[in-house]
Parts: C-alpha cells; structure tokens; sequence
C-alpha cells in the first residue's frame, strides 16, 4: 500500500469540532507538522474532510 505525507497548513482554531476531531485522529498537532500514514480509503476521507487546512502527497 502507498503511503502519503499530510502537512498541517492552516489552523483549527475557530473550526467546528469535528474538524478539530479529525486534525488530531490524523496526529496533527500544530502548522507545519507532518505526519505519514497509509494511503487507506479511510485516511484519504479523513483528508478530504480537511482539505482546506492540510496539504498532502504521495510518497
């Protein structure tokens, strides 16, 4: 399985919970942290939900 690099770009602050939920079930901790995790359709849905504040690549 692929594995894919997740940066944090963009602060939860001010964000619903469940997007907050989802930063740190990805183990996001602050801007500029990134973490590798399997490419797994799970992974990607979470991902997908936070768009808007990380950025990600194959790796």
């Amino acid at each position: 399985m692929e594995k894919i690099k997740i940066t944090q770009v963009r602060s939860g602050i001010g964000r619903p919970l469940r997007q907050k939920r989802t930063l740190e079930a990805l183990g996001l901790k602050r801007i500029r942290h990134t973490v590798e995790h399997e490419a797994t359709p799970q992974i990607l849905g979470m991902v997908n939900k936070v768009q808007h504040l990380v950025t990600f690549e194959k790796v």
